[in-house]
C-alpha cells in the first residue's frame, strides 16, 4: 500500500491553483477545472484540489479551511517562511523548534486550509518526513 493522493478542498478553484502553483511552486500537472478539480505535484504524492460549490451540503463546506495535517518539507524554513511572508501568505506564528528536533510553521491558504512547513533535524531526529 502507497499514498496514492492528498486531497484539498476550495471554493474557488482558480484562486487555489494560483496559490499553490506561484506562491507555494508546486506545478500543476492536470487541470480539470470544468470538472473541478486540478492536480499539482506534491512531490511524494499528488495534491488534489477540489471545489465545494456554495451550494454544497455543510458537511461538504466543512471540509474547507481547516488544518490539513499536511506538510511541506523544506531545506531551510526560515528562508522559506521569510519569503512567503512577503509574498502575503499568512502565518499563525513564526517558525518554532519542536521537541523531536525540528521546526515547524503553519500557514492558511487563501481558504484557509491550515498547513505547514516543516524543516527536518540535521541529525539524531526521526525519519524523514516525520511526524506527517
Amino acid at each position: 500500500m502507497r499514498l496514492g493522493a492528498v486531497r484539498l478542498f476550495v471554493t474557488d478553484l482558480g484562486r487555489a491553483t494560483a496559490f499553490y502553483e506561484e506562491r507555494l511552486g508546486l506545478p500543476v500537472r492536470v487541470r480539470e477545472e470544468r470538472s473541478g478539480f486540478v492536480v499539482l505535484d506534491g512531490g511524494a504524492a499528488p495534491i488534489v484540489l477540489e471545489t465545494v460549490p456554495d451550494a454544497a451540503p455543510a458537511e461538504d463546506r466543512e471540509l474547507v479551511g481547516r488544518f490539513t495535517g499536511i506538510s511541506f518539507e523544506v531545506d531551510d524554513l526560515g528562508a522559506t517562511h521569510e519569503r512567503l511572508v512577503a509574498e502575503g501568505v499568512a502565518f499563525a506564528s513564526a517558525p518554532e523548534r519542536q521537541d523531536w528536533g525540528g521546526r515547524l510553521a503553519t500557514f492558511a491558504d487563501p481558504d484557509g486550509n491550515r498547513l505547514q512547513l516543516v524543516e527536518m533535524p540535521r541529525r539524531g531526529g526521526p525519519p524523514a518526513g516525520l511526524p506527517a
